[in-house]
């Protein structure tokens, strides 16, 4: 602030004086502004650096992602898992320093500025099928300006915020009036409805929702009935283990009738993955196997519903493939087990196999990647750009109907998949025989047949990537039956995922899907 003339004072001395105390003051600010600058400059190095951090990890993540093609092992899903941890960590460390980067600049901003940079950044709408709950904050009924009393409304600014309102319990009370008949005596009552569980005491919500947080969002029943019991409300693990193993005796009409209308699907898609559980005498787990069947045509626009069903076994014998598919007619996408092989061999009463086998590009392809990320072959490189442009081909033809992306095969994919064949035996000839990339051509030319087929007919798909998506969320969850005590674990584990991956597939929340299920499957006729 500059003094007036009037205000300085008269002698010298004092005069001097006030400019010392003037200068002081302003060396003393602009020592402030150097520590503020200073301190910006480094939470932006900082900021920098995370960004950066943030970049790599990502990158990383998808090169693990991309990797994921086959069956996730326990180790990759880990890996992504850490990485997702560490990101989102780091995500929210820059977030509080921009904030309070923000703060410290612009602590005199005016709320529209703050309103054009929520713009700029283009935010997505709030999801429209929520609820709306509005609060209305009328301003004062005077002008603030010139205190005037009539005021004309020019319209309303609207701010959305996304709230959470917790889950809560509710006791439901199911009343029946007992009334007696003043002529006989006797007394008419309507009948108690059916309950999910004979005598017990859930309702189906709280049925459902037990079952979808166990198996879809990976709380084991103990963490479920800690969290409970901050509500006050006493399940113990025990009871709802009762609870879910009487829900599963209840599903297995509907998770029969799932199944059977998978396997008649002409075409299919089948993979397994690994389940630990507790091998009862034993002390230690021992490995099963969930298998995996799918029935979605919606690549080529069928009109049959999509499908998921799961069987669990103990082993990864071939008899339990073979059991999984033993009904099925058509085609099957597959990854190259053999235990799948006696069903693509001929059928002895028909001369023609049961399931003719679609192998899986995706398969290939992450073996020549692998190959690339080590070494940075050329040859490696070549091949994936080669591959590439028939994911590309299968991308424009997505959804359409079969005589198209047949013909849109025939011309565009047979011809690359021609001269990728010629590429792959001529690389064969340039590196040596005992390499990665000689492995990983020999993979695909071993099965060139079955890399080709999907070029035969318009409903086949190119990968096996929609089984792919059924078991990818077993990863997260399996750990929940970890200490089964026997294979019945995993045996309920498998309707359970059956009827959950079924719903996720048709758009269906899984939660609601089973409270509707569990209200009426009890009357629900078993033939039907």
């Amino acid at each position: 602030m500059i003094s007036k003339p009037s205000a300085l004072p008269r002698d010298v001395r004092s005069l001097r004086r006030m400019v010392i105390e003037k200068e002081t003051l302003l060396a003393e600010r602009e020592v402030q502004l150097a520590e503020r600058d200073r301190v910006i400059a480094v939470r932006d190095a900082e900021l920098y650096a995370k960004t950066l951090q943030i970049e790599n990890l990502k990158a990383q993540l998808a090169k693990l992602r991309r990797a994921r093609f086959g069956r996730s092992s326990e180790k990759l899903d880990r890996e992504i898992e850490q990485l997702e941890l560490t990101l989102g960590e780091l995500e929210e460390g820059v977030a509080e320093s921009h904030t309070r980067k923000a703060q410290a600049e612009t602590k005199a901003a005016k709320p529209a500025a703050r309103a054009s940079e929520d713009h700029k950044h283009g935010r997505k709408p709030m999801p429209a099928h929520l609820p709306r709950e509005r609060t209305v904050r009328e301003p004062a009924p005077t002008c603030t300006a010139c205190g005037g009393t009539v005021l004309r409304k020019l319209g309303d600014d609207v701010t959305e915020l996304l709230e959470y309102v917790p889950s809560s319990f509710k006791v439901v009370q199911i009343v029946r009036p007992k009334l007696s008949c003043r002529d006989c005596e006797t007394i008419v009552q309507a009948p108690l409805p059916s309950l999910p569980i004979e005598r017990g005491r859930p309702g189906p919500g709280l049925l459902a929702h037990v079952i979808v947080s166990k198996y879809a969002d990976g709380l084991p029943l103990y963490r479920q009935s800690d969290i409970y019991a901050r509500q006050n409300i006493d399940l113990d693990r025990s009871t709802m283990a009762d609870w879910v193993g009487c829900m599963a005796a209840l599903f297995d009409p509907l998770v029969v009738a799932i199944g059977k209308h998978v396997c008649a699907g002409e075409v299919l898609h089948a993979d397994d993955t690994t389940v630990k559980v507790l091998a009862p005498g034993w002390g230690r787990t021992k490995t099963g196997r969930l298998w995996a069947a799918v029935r979605d045509e919606r690549a080529f626009g069928g009109a049959a519903p999509p499908a998921a069903f799961y069987r669990y076994s103990a082993d990864r014998c071939a008899e339990h493939a073979q059991a999984l598919l033993a009904s099925c007619r058509g085609f099957l996408h597959a990854d190259g087990y053999a235990g799948f092989n006696n069903l693509f061999a001929e059928d002895p009463k028909t001369g023609k196999p049961r399931l003719t086998e679609v192998a899986c590009w995706a398969h290939a392809r992450r073996n020549i990647y692998e190959v690339y990320e080590s070494t940075a072959s050329p040859l490696a490189k070549q091949g994936l750009e080669r591959i590439a442009d028939l994911f590309a081909i299968e991308a424009r033809i997505n959804g359409r109907p079969p005589a198209e992306r047949l013909g849109v095969r025939q011309q565009d994919a047979v011809p690359l998949l021609a001269e990728l064949k010629s590429f792959f035996d001529k690389a064969l000839s340039e590196v040596s025989g005992k390499s990665n990339l000689a492995k990983a051509i020999r993979y695909a030319l071993a099965r060139w047949t079955a890399l080709t087929r999907y070029t035969t007919d318009g409903r086949l798909e190119m990968t096996n990537n929609a089984v792919e998506r059924a078991i990818r969320p077993l990863a997260m969850t399996r750990k929940n039956y970890l200490f089964a005590g026997s294979d019945s674990g995993g045996i309920r584990a498998a309707a359970m995922y059956t009827l959950i991956e079924t719903a996720k597939m048709n758009g269906l929340d899984p939660e609601a899907y089973l409270r509707d299920v569990i209200g009426r499957i009890a009357d629900h006729p078993i033939n039907r």
